[in-house]
């Protein structure tokens, strides 16, 4: 009787195990609804980004978010993947070294003042999210984001590193880090493994 026992609690943890994606995958609290980025994702991916995005890291006792206008989404080792880059000096790169998952979101209720605001204050001197009236949330990973959002993507980060000067080929960044006080970027690779829009 022991054995059948046993048996059958490994069916249904197997079970649960094959169902948990389907559920992890399933937060539709606060207006948000699942969606397939390779099919439902429309946005002009030269674009995208140059309308000036959200990054958010860290967990439920700590986290931040700041103002990303570079970066890119597609395909890398066989992966949907948004790439996001974070000057050395900001507050979040913290975050994004030590949190496995980040997300990136984009607005259009208020966007401006969202932006501007999280792009222009750093989180060392404040809780920028509280002064925006901004509701924090956090994925079944424990990635945060905003409830105000419209879009929420949450990435796994498989791959981060710095920019190397001496891996410069070209003027244009030679230029732009000759005087960039924030320091040079660390490129953070992320798998989509979940997104919501509303």
């Amino acid at each position: 009787m022991k054995n059948i026992m046993t048996r059958l609690v490994q069916k249904i943890l197997i079970a649960l195990l094959a169902i948990a994606p389907l559920v992890m995958s399933a937060q539709t609290e606060y207006g948000f609804k699942a969606i397939a980025v390779e099919q439902d994702f429309t946005d002009n991916g030269f674009n995208w980004f140059r309308h000036a995005l959200l990054l958010a890291a860290g967990d439920k006792q700590q986290s931040n978010a700041m103002t990303i206008g570079w970066g890119g989404i597609g395909t890398l080792w066989r992966k949907t993947a948004v790439t996001v880059y974070v000057a050395e000096r900001r507050y979040t790169k913290h975050f994004m070294d030590n949190a496995q998952y980040f997300t990136v979101m984009a607005f259009t209720n208020r966007k401006e003042e969202i932006l501007e605001y999280m792009g222009t204050k750093s989180g060392r001197d404040g809780d920028k999210a509280k002064a925006l009236n901004l509701h924090t949330a956090y994925t079944e990973n424990g990635t945060p984001y905003y409830v105000e959002a419209d879009l929420v993507l949450e990435c796994r980060t498989m791959y981060a590193a710095p920019f190397d000067p001496k891996n410069f080929k070209d003027e244009v960044p030679k230029q732009m880090y000759s005087n960039f006080p924030a320091g040079v970027h660390t490129m953070y690779i992320g798998e989509v493994v979940n997104a919501w829009k509303k």
